[in-house]
C-alpha cells in the first residue's frame, strides 16, 4: 500500500482563510487570537510559510487603517478604545514580536522539514524507479527464463512445448519491457529459435527414419510369421470343415475369423514402433506452415531407403530378408498412412510400392536368369507367395506379382519337363522289357495305386490271384510314378495362387503333353527301332496301350481335382502320340516278321523254268509256316494286333509270290513254274484254313487271278473294260503285262514250234495290255 502523502495547500486556500479572521470580535472583550493558531500552524507545515506571513502583516495595516477610520467617527468611543487599541498595539506589538520570533522557529523548522521532504521526496523517487527497475528486471529474467527453458526443452524433445513458449512470448500484453531494447531483441531472435525447434525435430524424425528402417527387417518378419500362422491356422479349420475347402486366407470368411486373433506387428511384446517422432515433427511443421517441405523431405528419405533395399544383384539367400524388409517398410507407411491424415497420400506409396515391386521382380528374374534346379524357383515362390499374401492383407495391389509368379511358374515347367524328361528316357532305356511279377497283396496294390487303368481293368487285377503277372513292364510302373510326381510338383508350386486357373490348367495340359508325347512315346518308339526281340517288342506295344489308357485316364483324375478346386479343364491330346508310336512298334514287329520271312524265301529254290510239275510244296514252307504261327500266336498283345500282324504277313508272302512272277529279278518262266507256285500257295492256304485263319487266303487273290488270265488265255477278257471291273479288278495291268512279257522270252527260247507260237502269243498279248494301258505299262 503506497504511504499516505501530507495534504498540499494552494495560495487560494491560504486566502480564504486569512479572510476568515477577525482579530476584533465587537461582540467579544477579549482578543480573537486563537483563530491565528491553526492558521500559523499550518504555516509551520506549508512549504511557503514566507508568504503566509507577508499576507498577514498587509492584513494587519489594513486593520490598522480600518481601525483609524473607525475611530474618527468614532472619537469618543475611540478615545475609549485607544487605551484599548493600544493595549491591542502593544499586544500585537509582542504579537508580531512574537510571530517574528515564531517565525524564524516555524522558518528555521520548516526549512529542515522542506529538506526532509525533499530528501524524502527524492528517495519514494528513487524507490519508485528502483521499484520499476526491479519488475523490469523481474520481467526480462522471466522472458529470459522462458527463453533458456525453450533451448531446454529442445534438448529433452519437449518441442511443442518450447514452440508455445515462443508463442506466449510473442503474444505478451504490451508492458513497459515492451518496449526495451532487450524485449525487442528476444523478439527478433524468435525466428532462429524457431529455426531450432524446427532443425531439433527435424533430425529426431531422421534419426527415427533411420530407426525405422533398422527394425522394418524384423516388422515384416513378424508379419511374414503371423501370416504362415494364419494360413497353417486357416488349413487345418479348412481340412476339418468340408465347407471351408475353397475359401482362401483373405477371403471374407477367414478374414472374419482371423480377426479374433488378429496380432498388431508394431505394438507387441517382441517389438513396440514409436511413432511420436514423427506425430511431432508434422505436428510442429504444421504449426510452423511448412508441412510441405517435411513431406517433401519425408518422401525423398523414403524413396531412398526404398532403393537401397534391394542389393544388385540379389542373391537367392537374401531373398526372404529383402521380402521382409519390404514387408515391414510397407507395414510401417500402412500406418503413417492411416494415422498421420493428409500428411501422406496413399499415391506417393502405390508410386513407392510399384517402383519396388518392379526392381523386385526384374532382381528375381535376372538372379534365375541362368538357375537348372527347380527346388530354387519353388523357394522364390514360396518366399513370394507368403510376402503377396502378407501385404495384400494391407491392401496392396498384388496382381503384378501373381503374373511374375506365372512367368516363374512357366520357367519351374520347363524345368521339371527336362528333368523329368531326362528320368523318362533312362526308365525307358534301362527297362527290360518283361511283364512286372508281384507277389504280394501290397505290392500289387501300390502299383495298381500308382497306374491309371480303366475301371474294369484295376477291378479284374485287383481280384487276380496272387503271385499276379501284370501286363505291363517296370517302365510303365515307374513312368506313371514320375507322372504323379511330376504332377504333385506342378501343383506345389500353384499351392496358394489364388489367381490364373486357366492359364494353370493350359500349362499343365501343355506340359504333360510335352513329356508324354516327347519324351515318352517317342523314347519307347526309339526304344522299339534298335530292339529285335519280338517278345520286348510286343512288349512295348503292350505298354503303349496302357499309356493310352492312362493319359484318359489322367486326364479325367486331374480335371475332378481342379474342378473341386473351382479350375479348369485338364485336356491331354498325348493319347494320339502313343496310338501313333504303337502303330511303328508294330510295324517294327512286322517289319520283323518280313525279315524274317525274307530269310525263308531266301532258302526257296525254284526252277522257273521245269520241264515237269511238282507233286508237294517245297519243303521250306513247312518251316514258314510253322514259325510263323508260333511267333504270332505267342505275341503277348491283343488278338488285334495279332491279326494285324497275320494279316501284314500273309500279304507280304502274298507280295513275295508275286514278285516271284512279275518282279524284275526273275527274267523269264513257264506255265509249269507257275503251277509249282499255286502249289505252294495251296499249302499255304491249308495251313492257315488249319490254323482257323482261312480268312487270310484273300491275300492270295491277286495272284490267283493274275495267274489263271494267263494259264486259261483270259488276256481278251481281260481287256474288256466292263470284265475287267466285275471279274479282275484286282489285277494290275503292269504285272499281268510283265508275266506276260516272261512266258513270251521263254517261249521265245524253245525250239519247237508250238512253244514258239505260245510264246509269240504271250508277247502279243503283253503289248495289248501296254497299249490299252500306257501309263500303267510303263
Amino acid at each position: 500500500m503506497p504511504p499516505r502523502r501530507r495534504p498540499q495547500f494552494t495560495q487560494e486556500n491560504i486566502d480564504q482563510q486569512l479572510q476568515q479572521i477577525h482579530l476584533l470580535d465587537q461582540a467579544s472583550s477579549s482578543e480573537n487570537l486563537e483563530q491565528l493558531g491553526p492558521i500559523i500552524k499550518q504555516i509551520h507545515t506549508n512549504r511557503q510559510q514566507d508568504a503566509y506571513l507577508r499576507t498577514l502583516q498587509a492584513l494587519i495595516q489594513s486593520k490598522d487603517a480600518e481601525i483609524e477610520s473607525i475611530c474618527g467617527d468614532n472619537y469618543q468611543e475611540f478615545i475609549s478604545s485607544v487605551s484599548t487599541l493600544f493595549s491591542i498595539k502593544s499586544y500585537t506589538t509582542n504579537l508580531r514580536e512574537k510571530i517574528t520570533t515564531l517565525d524564524s522557529s516555524v522558518s528555521q523548522v520548516g526549512r529542515g522539514l522542506v529538506e526532509k521532504k525533499r530528501a524524502l521526496l527524492q528517495s519514494k523517487k528513487t524507490a519508485a524507479n528502483l521499484d520499476e527497475a526491479i519488475d523490469t528486471l523481474q520481467a526480462c529474467l522471466r522472458v529470459l527464463d522462458v527463453v533458456n527453458r525453450v533451448g531446454e526443452m529442445v534438448k529433452e524433445g519437449k518441442y511443442w512445448s518450447a514452440l508455445r513458449s515462443l508463442e506466449d512470448i510473442e503474444s505478451m500484453p504490451p508492458t513497459s519491457l515492451s518496449q526495451t531494447p532487450l524485449f525487442q531483441h528476444l523478439l527478433s531472435s524468435l525466428p532462429s529459435l524457431r529455426g531450432q525447434i524446427k532443425d531439433a525435430v527435424t533430425a529426431s524424425m531422421k534419426q527415427w527414419l533411420l530407426d525405422i528402417r533398422n527394425v522394418s527387417s524384423q516388422v515384416g518378419q513378424l508379419a511374414l510369421d503371423a501370416m504362415d500362422h494364419r494360413t497353417r491356422r486357416w488349413r487345418s479349420r479348412r481340412e476339418k470343415d468340408p465347407i471351408l475347402k475353397l475359401s482362401r486366407v483373405g477371403s471374407a470368411v477367414e478374414v472374419v475369423t482371423n480377426e479374433k486373433n488378429e496380432f498388431n506387428v508394431l505394438d507387441n511384446e517382441q517389438l513396440q514402433v514409436d511413432f511420436k517422432p514423427l506425430f511431432e515433427c508434422i505436428h510442429i511443421y504444421t504449426a510452423l506452415d511448412s508441412l510441405d517441405e517435411i513431406r517433401r523431405s519425408y518422401q525423398a528419405d523414403r524413396k531412398a531407403q526404398s532403393d537401397l533395399i534391394i542389393p544388385s544383384p540379389l542373391p537367392l539367400s537374401s531373398l526372404p530378408s529383402v521380402t521382409q524388409e519390404i514387408v515391414g517398410f510397407f507395414i510401417i507407411e500402412t500406418q503413417v498412412l492411416n494415422t498421420t491424415g493428409s500428411f501422406r497420400s496413399e499415391r506417393e506409396v502405390e508410386d513407392l510400392w510399384d517402383s519396388l515391386v518392379k526392381r523386385l521382380g526384374s532382381a528375381v528374374e535376372s538372379t534365375l536368369k541362368n538357375e537348372t534346379d527347380a527346388d530354387s524357383y519353388l523357394r522364390v515362390k514360396e518366399g513370394l507367395l507368403g510376402f503377396i499374401m502378407t501385404l495384400e492383407a494391407y491392401s496392396y495391389e498384388t496382381s503384378s506379382l501373381h503374373s511374375f509368379i506365372l512367368v516363374l511358374f512357366e520357367k519351374y515347367v520347363s524345368i521339371l519337363e527336362i528333368k523329368f524328361g531326362k528320368r523318362f528316357e533312362s526308365i525307358v532305356s534301362q527297362d527290360d522289357y518283361l511283364p512286372m511279377y508281384v507277389e504280394q497283396a501290397s505290392e500289387r496294390d501300390s502299383v495298381l495305386d500308382t497306374v491309371w487303368l480303366t475301371r474294369q481293368e484295376r477291378d479284374q487285377l485287383s481280384k487276380s490271384a496272387l503271385p499276379l503277372t501284370l501286363p505291363w513292364s517296370q517302365s510303365f510302373y515307374l513312368c506313371c510314378q514320375d507322372i504323379r510326381s511330376f504332377v504333385q510338383n506342378f501343383y506345389q508350386f500353384i499351392e496358394g495362387v489364388s489367381q490364373h486357373h486357366r492359364n494353370i490348367d493350359d500349362l499343365l495340359s501343355k506340359s504333360l503333353d510335352t513329356i508324354l508325347s516327347a519324351q515318352i512315346s517317342e523314347s519307347i518308339a526309339r526304344r522299339a527301332q534298335s530292339t529285335s526281340n519280338f517278345s520286348q517288342i510286343t512288349q512295348i506295344v503292350t505298354n503303349l496301350e496302357h499309356f493310352e489308357v492312362a493319359c484318359a485316364e489322367l486326364e479325367r483324375s486331374l480335371t475332378a481335382i481342379r474342378s473341386s478346386q473351382r479350375g479348369g479343364i485338364i485336356h491331354i491330346t498325348a493319347a494320339a502320340s502313343f496310338a501313333s508310336s504303337r502303330s511303328r512298334v508294330l510295324q517294327r514287329v512286322m517289319a520283323s516278321i518280313q525279315s524274317k520271312l525274307d530269310d525263308f524265301f531266301g532258302l526257296a529254290e525254284y526252277d522257273w523254268t521245269p520241264r515237269t510239275l511238282e507233286q508237294s510244296p517245297s519243303m521250306y514252307l513247312y518251316e514258314l509256316a510253322n514259325w510263323l504261327t508260333t511267333v504270332v500266336d505267342s505275341l503277348v498283345v491283343k488278338d488285334e494286333y495279332k491279326e494285324e500282324a497275320y494279316r501284314s504277313a500273309v500279304d507280304y508272302i502274298a507280295d513275295c509270290f508275286i514278285d516271284f512272277l512279275t518282279g524284275r529279278n526273275i527274267p523269264m518262266i513257264n506255265e509249269n513254274a507257275i503251277s509249282n507256285i499255286l502249289i505252294d500257295v495251296d499249302f499255304l492256304e491249308e495251313e492257315f484254313r488249319r490254323n482257323g485263319r482261312g480268312h487270310l487266303n484273300s491275300s492270295f487273290n491277286e495272284l490267283r487271278t493274275i495267274t489263271s488270265i494267263v494259264m486259261q488265255d483270259l488276256v481278251q477278257d481281260y481287256l474288256v473294260p466292263s470284265v475287267r471291273q466285275t471279274s479282275y479288278s484286282n489285277v494290275k495291268p503292269k504285272r499281268l503285262q510283265a508275266l506276260l512279257e516272261k512266258l513270251a522270252r521263254y517261249g521265245a527260247e524253245c525250239r519247237d514250234a508250238a512253244s514258239r507260237d505260245r510264246g509269240e502269243k504271250r508277247r502279243k498279248a503283253a503289248e495289248a495290255v501296254g497299249r490299252v494301258f500306257p501309263g500303267e505299262s510303263r
